[in-house]
């Protein structure tokens, strides 16, 4: 990207030194009310949006937020408020509300701040923040050539559901009665575009997109619009195939999602509410035994980092399976001591979680997988946490002797969440870096594929 565009001051430093002072002085109104303790989590976010379809410009979003959220606490009692108005007024009836919510609140023996000694008071800089100056006019023609680039790509590419730049940019706070502040500022940008194809009378559409901290990180609007284009054509065609049980292949994508239900499985609310099929797992072998799954929240210039978790608990790289076993649940405070466990610093959730990847590039993937299927998108929520039963609609394409030999739509992929982890063959190294959920494809031995009956 040209490095002229970045040089971007939409959250100065004056604001982020008043937003931290803001903090304190809450953090104080709250002890004069008679709080025993309190913590305040505070943003300023800023940023532009551009969405433009078939050469004409859909919408220009610019938006600038401020939120404030109030914890206190008397004892173990606990009320919570949050403003968007920044007034003093508004923010002394926050806290108010928060107090007032406190006093008539049931004791909650696990309720409290996070323990100071836990808490990130020497913390690192992680690289997180890399203005775009991108004015409208530069993003709506950036928006617009993206675009073009793929409708140009094949004649069967007869429409666009738009292209889109956005750039944004926040500051992040978050105080507590321990005597801890911590902030940091931080960068988001993408460009994505969708496009649709027709062929003998059927339609198919996909999308591609690329995101980044970093302007100069995003990839080249050709890469971009050529991949959407790429993978909308190579879809026309699309038919159901038999109901069968087969091997199945996960693309990134798909696998970042599959990771997503084991790590919703192993979070700390489910295991102390018994909702889950990996219940009393911990130091249990719940998949094949070569998977190593870990978090690496303090990786510089990542999307998914961050140096502290939402109760300013310092975050560290931990295992959460090796060699296939449960080593760590998901934890903060609260659901820690609902387990008499220490958090892992993941209030507020996972960040940066890693799936080791294996030596096998995609195309080595297809081969092991022989025949069976290649998914590529699923649709519908049919997954059961607490049972592990897994139900999707899919579409990818079908396999055989490790070529692809056609598109696939209209099938269901089942099977059960548990026995799924232990049937994984092999994890690929072509990760995808753009999502918290970091993973290569993954290959299952098996899945039962429902498609048409003979």
């Amino acid at each position: 990207m040209d490095k002229n565009l970045v040089n971007s001051n939409q959250i100065d430093v004056v604001e982020q030194k008043k937003l931290k002072e803001l903090i304190q002085a809450v953090l104080d109104k709250a002890k004069t009310q008679g709080a025993t303790a309190a913590a305040v989590a505070g943003h300023v976010d800023a940023g532009l949006q551009v969405n433009v379809r078939l050469g004409e410009v859909d919408t220009v979003e610019f938006h600038r937020d401020k939120g404030l959220a109030v914890t206190v606490y008397y004892g173990q009692k606990r009320g919570t408020a949050s403003t968007s108005d920044m007034s003093a007024s508004a923010i002394d009836a926050t806290v108010k509300a928060a107090c007032d919510i406190a006093k008539v609140t049931g004791e909650d023996e696990f309720s409290g701040l996070a323990d100071r000694d836990q808490l990130a008071f020497d913390y690192p800089d992680l690289d997180l923040w890399h203005p775009w100056a991108m004015a409208a006019p530069e993003a709506i023609d950036l928006a617009k050539r993206t675009e073009a680039i793929g409708l140009a790509y094949d004649k069967r590419i007869n429409n666009s559901e738009g292209a889109s730049v956005s750039t944004g940019e926040s500051f992040y706070v978050y105080g507590n009665s321990h005597g801890f502040i911590g902030a940091y500022p931080l960068s988001s940008h993408s460009i994505s575009t969708v496009y649709v194809a027709e062929e003998n009378g059927a339609m198919q559409r996909d999308y591609y997109y690329t995101s980044a901290r970093d302007p100069e990180q995003l990839l080249d609007i050709h890469q971009v619009a050529e991949e959407a284009a790429r993978r909308t054509v190579r879809r026309l065609g699309a038919r159901p195939i038999k109901t069968q049980e087969a091997p199945v292949l996960f693309v990134p994508e798909m696998a970042s999602s599959l990771i997503g239900h084991l790590l919703g499985a192993i979070r700390g609310t489910a295991q102390y509410r018994g909702t889950t099929f990996l219940h009393e797992q911990l130091h249990q072998s719940i998949c094949v035994p070569w998977m190593h799954i870990y978090e690496d929240p303090l990786r510089p210039n990542s999307l998914g980092s961050a140096p502290f978790d939402n109760e300013g608990v310092r975050t560290y790289k931990h295992d959460l399976v090796k060699d296939g076993v449960l080593e760590s649940y998901i934890l903060g405070s609260y659901s820690a001591r609902r387990l008499g466990l220490t958090t892992t610093g993941n209030a507020g959730g996972v960040r940066n979680v890693f799936v080791a990847p294996g030596q096998d590039d995609f195309n080595a993937l297809l081969k092991r997988l022989d025949t069976g299927l290649l998914v590529t998108e699923a649709m519908g929520h049919g997954v059961n946490l607490t049972t592990g039963d897994y139900s999707r609609g899919a579409a990818g394409f079908w396999v055989e002797q490790g070529e692809i030999q056609h598109p696939v739509e209209e099938i269901t992929i089942a099977g059960n969440l548990r026995d799924m982890f232990q049937e994984i063959q092999a994890v690929g190294s072509d990760v995808d870096h753009r999502r918290n959920i970091k993973t290569g494809s993954i290959l299952l031995t098996k899945m039962m594929i429902a498609g048409r009956s003979e």
